[in-house]
C-alpha cells in the first residue's frame, strides 16, 4: 500500500480542469509497473513521487501516459506538486520547490492557492519549413493561408504550434488525424475578443500512440507557446490562456514573464487522497 491522490489542474473547481494521478512513495516501482498503472488510470498523464538524486531537488518525478514516458509535463508538475505538499512535503526553501524530472530540475514557486513552474528549455523551437506549414494545415484542415504563423515549441512532447487569427477560429477546429503523420502533439493557439475573460483560447491534439485525443488543459503547450509569443510581442508579458471550451472544461493558465522566465500558473484542486496497492 502506498499513496495516492488525483489532482485537478488549472482549475479552482473540481472536474473542470485536467487531472493527474499521483503515485507516492514510488521508489521500489519497476518502469513496467508504471507504464502499467498509467495505461490502467487512462488518464492523460500519470505521475510517480521517488526521493531525488541530487540535494538541489526536493523531489524527483516520473510522468507517465497511457502510451510513453515523458520527460517534462506542465499539468503533471503543477499537480504532483501540490500532492506532494499535501503529503507534508517540506521544501527546502519556503515557497519553493525544485523538482527533478527527465528534463532536469524545474523550479515552482508558490503564490496562496496558485503553484506556477518556470517552463523549461524548449528542445526543439523556431519557424516551421514550408512542407511542414503544408503538413500542418491538411492535420488541422485549413489552408496554409489559415494560419498566421507557426512554430516548433517542443519542450518534451514534441509539440508544433499554430497561430489562428481568432479564439474563434481555434474553437472550430475539427482536426483531420489521418493527417498527422509524425507529428507527435498538434498546439493552436488564437486571441479572444479585448474584454474577454481570458486573452487567449488554446486547444492540443496528441498522438496517444493507439489513438489521437485531444487534452482539456496543458502546461507545457502553454509554456512554449509563451515562450514563442511573448518575445516575438504577439502576446503581453502576462496573460491568461483558456483551454477545454470544446470538451466542457474550463482551464485557465497564466502566463507571465519575469525575471528572464516564462512562469506557467494555475489553481489545483485535490479531488482524491487515499492508498493504493502496486
Amino acid at each position: 500500500m502506498r499513496g495516492f491522490s488525483q489532482v485537478d489542474v488549472f482549475t479552482d473547481e473540481l472536474t473542470y480542469g485536467n487531472a493527474v494521478a499521483v503515485v507516492h512513495d514510488a521508489e521500489d516501482l519497476t518502469t513496467d509497473q508504471m507504464a502499467k498503472f498509467a495505461r490502467w488510470t487512462n488518464l492523460a498523464e500519470t505521475t510517480f513521487l521517488l526521493p531525488p538524486t541530487t540535494p538541489a531537488a526536493d523531489y524527483r518525478l516520473r510522468i507517465f501516459t497511457i502510451s510513453r514516458e515523458l520527460p517534462f509535463a506542465g499539468h503533471p508538475t503543477l499537480g504532483s506538486a501540490r500532492a506532494w505538499l499535501e503529503a507534508g512535503g517540506q521544501p527546502h526553501t519556503p515557497g519553493h520547490l525544485i523538482q527533478e524530472c527527465g528534463a532536469g530540475l524545474v523550479t515552482l514557486r508558490q503564490d496562496n492557492a496558485r503553484l506556477s513552474f518556470a517552463a523549461p528549455p524548449r528542445l526543439r523551437s523556431g519557424p516551421v519549413t514550408p512542407d511542414e506549414l503544408q503538413a500542418l494545415a491538411k492535420a488541422l484542415r485549413l489552408n496554409p493561408t489559415d494560419i498566421v504563423d507557426a512554430q516548433w515549441a517542443d519542450n518534451g512532447p514534441g509539440w508544433i504550434a499554430a497561430l489562428l487569427p481568432s479564439a474563434e477560429a481555434v474553437l472550430a477546429l475539427t482536426p483531420d488525424y489521418t493527417r498527422f503523420g509524425t507529428f507527435t502533439g498538434v498546439g493552436v493557439v488564437g486571441p479572444h475578443p479585448e474584454g474577454s475573460d481570458a486573452d487567449f483560447e488554446v486547444r492540443a491534439f496528441v498522438d496517444e500512440g493507439t489513438r489521437f485525443d485531444e487534452d482539456p488543459v496543458t502546461g507545457s503547450l502553454n509554456a512554449a507557446i509563451a515562450q514563442w509569443l511573448i518575445p516575438a510581442e504577439l502576446a503581453p508579458t502576462s496573460y491568461i490562456a483558456a483551454q477545454g471550451t470544446r470538451l466542457g472544461r474550463r482551464g485557465r493558465v497564466h502566463l507571465t514573464q519575469a525575471d528572464g522566465e516564462i512562469w506557467v500558473g494555475g489553481n489545483t484542486v485535490l479531488g482524491v487522497s487515499g492508498t493504493v496497492t502496486l
